[in-house]
């Protein structure tokens, strides 16, 4: 099996690249290295025969079609994407291009590449979305399958987009896809602007803890 991930210099995706590789699959990392990558968050993985790097723009069709043709994957699990709800604010252009484009694109390469292939049914593309596209919860309750989108800030709001391609190109062309909404991430190797981070390296600074909002925001958290 080998697998392609995108954004696998990051916080989750190296995360799937460690375990990948551990588990004996032939995994292929595409990542831009954009503010939010650091590759040394795979180093312990980067001299394993079983890992092969591509610095690439999930923006850049043609950069894309040569990582398929070259590495010919089984599977893909995309999780490059801008992620950041405070950054969506400042600046959503960069949330339109990547998260959107970027998964069109995607899905484009795929599909052309799984055709190309007589479209085998063991192919899949697995696009990994986040729970904030169902909007936010009250003191009680909890977001299912059914749950319906509800977004709330442009990063989530781009994120929903992008599931709504992943389910379109499955029932418009028939590209083997799955969808997955995992709620907030913490762990190792954790963007330092992140809540958790910011608040742990805040303590040990001796410096102001921040509170969101009213502080009354509801988290469920999933060790990565």
């Amino acid at each position: 099996m080998k697998l392609l991930v995108t954004g696998g210099a990051g916080f989750i995706g190296s995360a799937v690249v460690r375990l990948a590789v551990a588990r004996g699959f032939h995994v292929v990392n595409l990542d831009a290295l954009t503010y939010a990558a650091c590759l040394d968050n795979v180093a312990s993985v980067a001299d394993s025969p079983l890992y092969a790097f591509e610095q690439a723009d999930i923006r850049d069709r043609a950069a894309l079609d040569r990582v398929f043709a070259n590495h010919q994957p089984d599977a893909v699990m995309h999780l490059a994407a801008e992620s950041h709800v405070d950054r969506s604010i400042d600046g959503p252009g960069d949330f339109i291009e990547t998260n959107i484009n970027g998964t069109y694109n995607m899905l484009e390469a795929a599909r052309a590449y799984w055709v190309a292939r007589g479209r085998p049914e063991s192919f899949r593309f697995h696009h990994i979305s986040t729970d904030e596209v169902f909007g936010s919860l009250g003191p009680e309750g909890m977001f299912t399958e059914e749950t319906p989108y509800d977004p709330r800030s442009p990063y989530s709001a781009s994120k929903a987009a992008s599931d709504h391609l992943v389910r379109a190109w499955h029932e418009t062309y028939g590209l083997p896809t799955l969808v997955t909404n995992c709620s907030n991430n913490y762990g190792p190797y954790h963007f330092p602007e992140k809540l958790i981070p910011v608040v742990i390296l805040n303590a040990l600074a001796g410096k102001a803890i921040p509170v969101y909002g009213k502080g009354e925001n509801i988290r469920d958290w999933l060790y990565v």
